[in-house]
C-alpha cells in the first residue's frame, strides 16, 4: 500500500498480512574435573532454587561448561546443560567427527544471563591441520526440576551456524569445490560478495560433481535436510575447483552489496528483461535464508504495475485518459484512502494517478473488471507468478491467491494476501518492460537442461507501451523522481510502502528499470519507498549489467 495507506475496518475485521565478571581462557590441556557439576550440587534436603540464576551461578556454570568442553569431556559438558541427551552427541562429534582439538575458549563479560565467548582451536585430519576460530554465546537458565543453573542447550552453543539436527564434519569433501564466475568470467567469492555465500553453497551442491573439479579436505556443516547445501567452514587441503558459469554481473553485484549495507535490513535483485538473467542478488544481513529470493511479503504499491496492466488490457483506463482520484473510497464495507488523504483534481489522467500512487483510483475500478479472479489470472498468465521457477537455486515465486471483497480490493494495491519478494518484483518490472515473461535464471539453462517456466501469453503491445509510459512518468516527476534522478538511459519506476503485522513504520519498496536492466528492493521499516528502497535500486541500475 502506497506510503502508509491503511484499510479501515467497517462492520468487521480486516487484517493486513504481509557489568561484568572477569573470565580467563580455558584450554584443552587435560581433564579439568569441572564437568561433573559438583560445584552446583545441593543436598536432597535443601530447597530447590527458583528465579533467574545469580551472577555467581552464571560465572560458575559457564566456567565448568567451558572447562569440560575444552577438555573434550562431552558427557561432563552435557550434564551441565538442560538437555543432556541432545547436547552430548553434538559435543562428542566436535572432536570425533569434526576432528577439532586444542580448544581454547575465552569468555567475555556476561550480559544478563548471556555469556559471549570466542573459540580458537585446531582442525587436524590425515596429517593436515589448520586453526579455526569463531564467536558465539550461551545462556544460563534455572533448571526446572533441580533448580540448578544450567546452560540452555542449543547447537549454536557449539558453533553459531549449527542448526538443530546438523552436524560438524571434517574429511574429504562430499562434492568438489567450484569456482563460480560472472557473465564476463570474473570469479565470484563469498569473501568479496558476502550475499552470494548461500548461493555459492547451493551451486556447489547442485553442480560441483559435474563441474570438472576434484574433492579437497574440508571442515563443514552438514544440514539435517539433505536437500540443503553443506556449509564450508575451513579448507585444509584444496582440491581442484570446477568452473560454474552464472548470469551474475560483478559490477552490479558489487553495487548491490554496497547499497544494502546502508540499512539494517534490506534486499535487492536485478534482472535483465530481454533474457531473464539475474545480474545481482544482495541481502543485509546475510543469512542462510535468502530473503531476496525466498521471502514472502506484501509489496505495497509496486504491485500497481500488475494492476495497471490488468486495467489497461481490459480497456477500463488509458494512460492519458481521465481517472478519478478521490481522498477515500468505500468498497464492500471497507474504506480505503490515499496517503494523508490527498486527492487529484478532476480531469487528472491515469498516468498521474499511477505516478502519484493514488490508491483510490485503482480501488474504484475493481467492480468494473467483473471478475474477482482477474488479478490472480494476469499474475500467472502474463507475469509468470507461481509457476515454479527453476532459477538454479531455491526461490519462492510469488503468490496472488483468489480472494473476494475487501481482501481482493487490498490486493489491487499490493496488500492483503499478496506475497512477493524482490526477485518477484524485479521480474514483474522486467515483464512490464518488454511485455513478455522470461523466467529469471542465475545459471544458464544449458548447464543442466532444466525446464524453465513459461507464461501462457504476453501482455498486449498497447498495454505494454502505456505501462512503460506511466513508469517513465513516475521516474521523471512522480514519487520515484528523487531516487531516479541520477539514473541514466530510458528509465521508469514505481514506489511502494507496505504495512505488515501492525508495525509502526511501513516497509519501503521500490522497483525500476534503466534500459535493459530492472531492479527491485525492499528496506524493512524503511517508510516511504522512494526515500529508502529507491536509492538501493538506483545504485544497482547505475552500475549497469
Amino acid at each position: 500500500m502506497r506510503s502508509g495507506a491503511k484499510v479501515a475496518v467497517i462492520g468487521g475485521a480486516f487484517v493486513l498480512v504481509a557489568g561484568g565478571i572477569g573470565y580467563g581462557a580455558y584450554s584443552m590441556l587435560g581433564d579439568t574435573g569441572g564437568g561433573d557439576g559438583g560445584t552446583q550440587s545441593q543436598s536432597q534436603s535443601s530447597k530447590v532454587k527458583t528465579g533467574p540464576p545469580s551472577a555467581e551461578e552464571i560465572a560458575e556454570t559457564s566456567k565448568d561448561f567451558f572447562d569440560a568442553w575444552a577438555a573434550g569431556n562431552a558427557s561432563a559438558a552435557a550434564v551441565l546443560t538442560n538437555n543432556e541427551a541432545g547436547a552430548e552427541p553434538v559435543l562428542a562429534s566436535y572432536g570425533e567427527d569434526a576432528h577439532i582439538g586444542k580448544v581454547k575458549i575465552t569468555p567475555g563479560p556476561p550480559v544478563g544471563t548471556k555469556v559471549p565467548y570466542t573459540v580458537k582451536a585446531t582442525v587436524a585430519y590425515e596429517g593436515k591441520s589448520k586453526p579455526i576460530s569463531y564467536a558465539s554465546e550461551l545462556t544460563v537458565v534455572r533448571g526446572l526440576t533441580t533448580g540448578k543453573a544450567l546452560v540452555d542447550w542449543d547447537p549454536t552453543v557449539v558453533h553459531p551456524q549449527l542448526a538443530e539436527g546438523a552436524t560438524l564434519k571434517t574429511g574429504e569433501s562430499s562434492t568438489p569445490a567450484i569456482e563460480a564466475v560472472d557473465r564476463n568470467g570474473t570469479v565470484l567469492t563469498k569473501e568479496k560478495y558476502p550475499s552470494l555465500g548461500p548461493i555459492l553453497d547451493t551451486l556447489r551442491q547442485k553442480y560441483g560433481e559435474t563441474s570438472g573439479g576434484s574433492a579437497g579436505i574440508e571442515t563443514w556443516i552438514e544440514p539435517a535436510d539433505a536437500s540443503q547445501p553443506d556449509v564450508n567452514l575451513l579448507t585444509l587441503a584444496k582440491g581442484k575447483p570446477g568452473k560454474v558459469q552464472t548470469t551474475l554481473d560483478a559490477n552490479a553485484q558489487a553495487a548491490a552489496e554496497r547499497a544494502v549495507k546502508k540499512f539494517a535490513q534490506a534486499s535487492v535483485v536485478a534482472v535483465k528483461p530481454s533474457t531473464g538473467a539475474i545480474r545481482a542478488v544482495a541481502n543485509n544481513p546475510v543469512t542462510e535464508f535468502n530473503v531476496a529470493l525466498q521471502g514472502k511479503q506484501a509489496p505495497g504499491s509496486t504491485l500497481k504495475i500488475m494492476t495497471a496492466a490488468l486495467l489497461l488490457e481490459k480497456g477500463l483506463v488509458t494512460a492519458n485518459g481521465a481517472t478519478e482520484c478521490p481522498k477515500d473510497v468505500m468498497y464492500q464495507g471497507n474504506s480505503f484512502h490515499n496517503l494523508k488523504h490527498f486527492d487529484l483534481p478532476d480531469g487528472s489522467t491515469f498516468t498521474q494517478s499511477f505516478a502519484k500512487s493514488c490508491n483510490t483510483a485503482f480501488i474504484k475500478l475493481i467492480d468494473d473488471t467483473k471478475d474477482d479472479a482477474a488479478l490472480p489470472k494476469i499474475a500467472k498468465d502474463v507475469f509468470g507468478i507461481g509457476l515454479d521457477w527453476k532459477t538454479g537455486v531455491v526461490t519462492t515465486d510469488g503468490s496472488v491467491p483468489e480472494e473476494a471483497g475487501g481482501v481482493a480490493a487490498a490486493q489491487y494495491i499490493g496488500q492483503g494476501t499478496v506475497q512477493m519478494n524482490v526477485l518477484n518484483m524485479a521480474s514483474i518490472t522486467a515483464t512490464a518492460r518488454t511485455g513478455t515473461f522470461r523466467q529469471p535464471v542465475i545459471v544458464p539453462q544449458s548447464l543442466d537442461d532444466r525446464e524453465l517456466a513459461t507464461a501462457s501469453r504476453s501482455l498486449s503491445p498497447s498495454a505494454t507501451q502505456q505501462l512503460n509510459t506511466m513508469m517513465r512518468a513516475t521516474a521523471a516527476w512522480g514519487t520515484g523522481a528523487k531516487a531516479m534522478a541520477g539514473v541514466g538511459g530510458d528509465k521508469g519506476a514505481k514506489t511502494g510502502s507496505a504495512e505488515v503485522d501492525g508495525q509502526d513504520t511501513s516497509n519501503a519498496w521500490f522497483t525500476g528499470f534503466s534500459n535493459d536492466l530492472a531492479a527491485a528492493a525492499v528496506v524493512q521499516t524503511g517508510g516511504h519507498g522512494g526515500d529508502a528502497a529507491g536509492p538501493v535500486v538506483a545504485e544497482v541500475l547505475k552500475a549497469g549489467g
